[in-house]
């Protein structure tokens, strides 16, 4: 679960390259086919997590709101469920095109969170859109999934997968029926309703409450899945739509675990001969290094180091390495972080750590680590059996000892809410075109997805950026960010087979 597909956020500002023609954009005009309260934005103050601290706020601008939508779609006037939104307003309001609606991933990220930071490198479709997010059904202020308190949350990222043995695979299975227990203890009336095709259908009553004809989209990761979703539910609702990072929503547990356990060693092993050509604090070369690193992770599998009252883990240390591949930027801090481990000093491991799952310095969670396997194992009828695990771990760990584990399968395997397999077929035939983007050096989402969703959906075109990173589209590639906004403000299809050099 540990090594699963995240938003990671790059906030860097670009400019353009080529592209050619496709359909106007649809502006902001109201659609009276779905009953929708408008959204009342106020302020941001308004919208609290459970632990009662707002979202941080860079732009005074800024507002916030809720929508209300059914808990269950099949009861469109039973319970209801309170969705929290967030908008940066337009700054070119003469030439506003309308919204552009933001997922940055997960599943279990944030928007209410992030959106205000990512604006900051989106100033020039900030120029023509409002933009806007949300947390879907499931994540934080949106009846966010909770699984235990702080104490229970640090035990279950704490779990170790080193060494691959019995003892290791029958300690992940109790603390995944624990967890899934709490999970069905503090959250088990919106378990069976997190899923990706409820939220699309959130997605279409954000679009009706903003005001919009057409939905104009951004998705990343998680977000491209749920992208696809949507313009295969309502394709003639598709305005301009981008999928970034992009999910092959086909694959099985054991597929996905096997390219992400790939995606992710290939990159580490992009950092150490990053680190090796320059003077390296993890050893001369790359095979010294790797060693070094091996090492550690065996120690601290027999003996976790102390950090201040807390204890670095091996299963905290490789999530935190995890972490850090998401970006070349985050390279150097990785390398002081395991640099400082293997002399004693763990902190700015954890810290890495820390940033993945969601954890606070006061030792609460956000529901990052919760909403991810809610919304994936409903997402899926999949349920593994224990061979099918032990041969997935088998291959992952011959992949990467490192990052190779069992995958999210073994959660699934006991969760408590039933799943569908609805959201893993995507067909948008019908809608406007689509721009799919995808790394050749991505470690969460593999590029050998890129075209396969491409094909899924049918109105796609394949953008492809020859970087390192998960996520193209605010890597600080100017190439990529000038052939999306060039789409999405001036409706120009890049052309087939258009691709980008390294940032």
């Amino acid at each position: 679960m540990r090594r699963v597909t995240a938003a990671a956020l790059l906030l860097t500002a670009a400019a353009g390259c080529s592209t050619a023609p496709a359909e106007p954009a649809a502006g902001p005009t109201p659609d009276p086919t779905v009953a929708s309260d408008q959204v009342n934005w106020g302020p941001c103050t308004d919208i609290k997590r459970p632990d009662g601290e707002p979202p941080a706020r860079q732009d005074a601008s800024v507002r916030c709101g809720t929508i209300s939508v059914p808990l269950d779609y099949a009861k469109p006037d039973g319970e209801k469920l309170n969705l929290a939104l967030i908008k940066v307003p337009a700054t070119g309001k003469e030439q506003r095109l309308g919204s552009m609606l933001f997922n940055f991933g997960g599943p279990g990220a944030s928007g209410v969170d992030t959106l205000d930071q990512a604006a900051k490198a989106l100033t020039t479709l900030r120029a023509r859109y409002d933009l806007i997010s949300f947390d879907p059904r499931g994540v934080e202020r949106s009846s966010g999934v909770r699984c235990g308190d702080g104490a229970e949350m640090d035990r279950f990222t704490a779990l170790d997968t080193l060494p691959p043995n019995d003892q290791t695979d029958k300690a992940i299975e109790a603390a995944n029926k624990r967890f899934a227990s709490l999970c069905e203890q503090d959250s088990g009336k919106v378990l069976p309703y997190v899923g990706t095709v409820n939220a699309a259908r959130d997605m279409d009553r954000i679009r009706a409450a903003v005001g919009d004809a057409k939905l104009n989209y951004v998705g990343m990761s998680y977000g491209t899945q749920l992208g696809g979703v949507y313009a295969t539910l309502f394709p003639k609702k598709v305005g301009r739509m981008v999928l970034d990072a992009p999910l092959d929503p086909t694959v099985t547990f054991e597929q996905r675990t096997i390219a992400q356990t790939r995606g992710f060693q290939q990159a580490y092993e992009s950092f150490l001969r990053a680190c090796v050509k320059e003077t390296c604090d993890l050893g001369k070369d790359v095979p010294t290094a790797n060693t070094n690193v091996e090492n550690l992770m065996n120690q601290l599998a027999a003996n976790p180091l102390q950090v201040k009252g807390r204890e670095l883990t091996q299963g905290l240390a490789s999530t935190g390495v995890a972490a850090a591949l998401y970006s070349e930027l985050t390279w150097p801090f990785l390398e002081e972080a395991l640099s400082g481990a293997l002399k004693g000093n763990g902190e700015a491991l954890l810290y890495l750590a820390d940033s993945y799952t969601g954890r606070s310095t006061d030792g609460t969670y956000s529901t990052q680590m919760t909403s991810f396997p809610a919304i994936t194992c409903v997402d899926t009828a999949e349920r593994p059996d224990e061979a099918t695990l032990r041969r997935t771990e088998q291959a992952a760990l011959k992949i990467s000892p490192m990052f190779g584990s069992e995958g999210s399968g073994g959660l699934c395997r006991v969760w408590p809410a039933k799943g569908s397999d609805e959201a893993r077929h995507v067909n948008a035939t019908g809608s406007a075109p689509i721009v799919v983007v995808g790394g050749k050096g991505d470690p969460a989402t593999p590029y050998e997805w890129a075209p396969k969703l491409t094909a899924q959906l049918k109105t796609a075109t394949l953008v492809t950026y020859e970087g390192e990173g998960h996520g193209a589209y605010l890597s600080g590639s100017k190439c990529i960010q000038g052939l999306v906004d060039s789409y999405l403000i001036d409706g120009k299809v890049p052309a087939k087979g258009a691709s980008c050099p390294a940032a």
